[in-house]
């Protein structure tokens, strides 16, 4: 059904628009967006250049994590449509020549999902074994120190076995047992549903969190000094531990493996994300090298840290992943549904946001954009009463949560909410966002939209940007640099990461000035090169 003829390549260097529906279109006026919705977007972002389109979560879902906690796999949630609403999301999309990726959480169930129901009933039922339970230590407390992310211990009392479950997440997400057969099975069989109805891949949600020690061992303590707060917020104690046995399993990649036999058979291809913040990067390089694991895994390097990127942490970003990933393929992100946008979060002017879009179109890898960031779209200041995100509940005030960068996506400048709904939304528009709507950007040749489509543009039309070789990463200064490089190609692009202009020399060779719709400079006849504050020169070596 639906189905659209594609390259088994087709997600190399693949530019991936993030759509969150609870807030990109409600076509129904109940204030939450919807699949219709999307139906009635995709034009928009088909008008990017994207190659495809990742949706979050839209299963059958009590909505404790607003879909990240799935009831029923296979069945799409009644605020968000039916099934056939989906069917109609992937016919439009595959006609307007987008793959459609869809978010599948298989770590942990709701435990409102009928399998915990049934494995919580007792301890001898058929699905009994469906779930991580553990009798409690002799004093009655839990059988170790693992932590939620979302805060507290990760086992929860159930009197009904008079056990403890595991729960990586929040208490209402209990944690699937992946060394059960039958489970693996059955998450097998959610992905085909899929794949038979048409979808062409997936993101995987805490693919690393999949399995865990058998032995249910502690976790050691993690240095203070090692301590970063790059997948959790620094005042969560989560990030106190070296989380060695409650995730990153080493026959992890096993249950990987016969989900990459499944989806060679649909061309499909996947993202996983990692979420680790001390072997991140090593994990992507362990689960997306070969061929026979995942095509692709989310990387948090840039999705983090307050301050602008800059030359030297790209270039130790890059080192890292020749070091520990060189076989393997990341895809990179500066926002998403789980960060502060990056506009906010590194301060951007309108020079620089440009400028890192060129940057990240020309890194290898793929990459995924998020709802709204093509537009400039800064963080939305949400109050404590507007909050809905119990991740920032907990947290509140030193971390807002995750509402900030959810709220509805803006359309039109003068429309009631936006052009998001004719109802109250779920989350307040933003009206610092108002400005920057769509309509607006589409009429100011300066937006930074039309940038944005420039730039993937560029990228589409040059293969050694989508899947060449990245070599001579050097920062000096402001100033990065690298090459990349096809069997047709090779690209010599400059960036200068800062304010303040700044001078580099071209190495000989016949090099041509390329991307000047994106501010790229050509260098004087003495190969001189005078960079302008957050200004690129991209070159394309002659060959005759």
């Amino acid at each position: 059904m639906n189905g659209l003829k594609k390259d088994p390549d087709w997600w190399r260097g693949a530019v991936i628009y993030q759509i969150y529906p609870r807030s990109y279109q409600d076509s129904n006026g109940d204030g939450v967006g919807d699949l219709l919705g999307i139906v009635r977007r995709l034009p928009h972002v088909a008008s990017l250049g994207a190659d495809a389109i990742w949706i979050s979560p839209f299963f059958t879902s009590p909505m404790k994590d607003f879909g990240y906690d799935v009831a029923d796999y296979c069945d799409v949630d009644p605020l968000f449509g039916s099934l056939a609403d989906f069917d109609q999301v992937i016919a439009t999309a595959h006609l307007l020549g987008m793959k459609v990726m869809i978010d599948l959480v298989l770590s942990h169930t709701s435990d409102q999902h009928p399998w915990f129901k049934e494995s919580r009933a007792s301890r001898d039922n058929d699905k009994a074994d469906w779930y991580v339970w553990s009798d409690p230590k002799p004093d009655g407390t839990p059988p170790n120190n693992w932590l939620s992310i979302f805060g507290g211990p990760a086992w929860q009392w159930d009197a009904r076995r008079e056990q403890y479950y595991l729960h990586n997440f929040l208490v209402s997400q209990p944690d699937l047992n992946f060394h059960s057969p039958a489970v693996q099975q059955e998450l097998l069989g959610v992905a085909k549903f899929w794949l038979e109805r048409g979808v062409d891949g997936f993101r995987l949600d805490t693919i690393n969190f999949y399995m865990h020690d058998k032995e249910l061992r502690d976790n050691p303590a993690l240095p203070a000094a090692e301590r970063n707060d790059q997948t959790a917020p620094k005042v969560n104690p989560y990030n106190h531990q070296r989380h060695i046995y409650d995730k990153n399993h080493p026959q992890n990649v096993e249950f990987l493996r016969k989900l990459r036999t499944l989806m060679n058979g649909y061309n499909a291809a996947a993202v996983g994300e990692v979420g680790d913040s001390q072997r991140g990067l090593e994990i992507l390089g362990e689960y997306t090298s070969g061929a026979d694991k995942m095509q692709m895994s989310y990387a948090f390097e840039f999705l983090s840290g307050h301050e602008p990127l800059s030359a030297r942490y790209f270039k130790e970003v890059f080192d890292k992943v020749s070091a520990v990933a060189a076989d393997g393929w990341a895809c990179w992100a500066y926002s998403n549904h789980d960060v502060v946008r990056h506009i906010s979060r590194w301060d951007l002017s309108a020079a620089s946001a440009r400028l890192y879009a060129t940057l990240m179109m020309c890194l290898r890898g793929s990459v995924c954009l998020y709802q709204g960031e093509e537009l400039g779209l800064p963080e939305a200041d949400i109050t404590f009463e507007d909050l809905q995100d119990p991740y920032g509940r907990e947290f509140w005030p030193e971390f807002k949560g995750r509402d900030g960068c959810r709220t509805p996506m803006v359309w039109e400048k003068d429309a009631v909410y936006g052009g998001f709904s004719s109802a109250k939304p779920w989350l307040p528009v933003s009206s610092a966002q108002l400005n920057l709507a769509v309509d607006v950007a589409e009429h100011d040749p300066t937006a930074l939209l039309h940038h944005y489509r420039r730039a993937i543009a560029f990228r589409r039309n040059h293969n050694a940007l989508r899947d060449g070789v990245m070599t001579e990463v050097m920062a000096e200064g402001s100033l990065l640099s690298f090459r990349r490089i096809n069997q047709n190609e090779e690209i010599l692009c400059f960036f200068n990461l800062s304010d303040q202009p700044v001078n580099a020399t071209v190495p000989a060779g016949d090099w041509v000035t390329i991307a000047g719709e994106l501010g790229s400079i050509r260098p004087l006849p003495d190969h001189t090169l005078h960079l302008g504050p957050w200004q690129p020169s991209i070159l394309l070596l002659n060959k005759g």
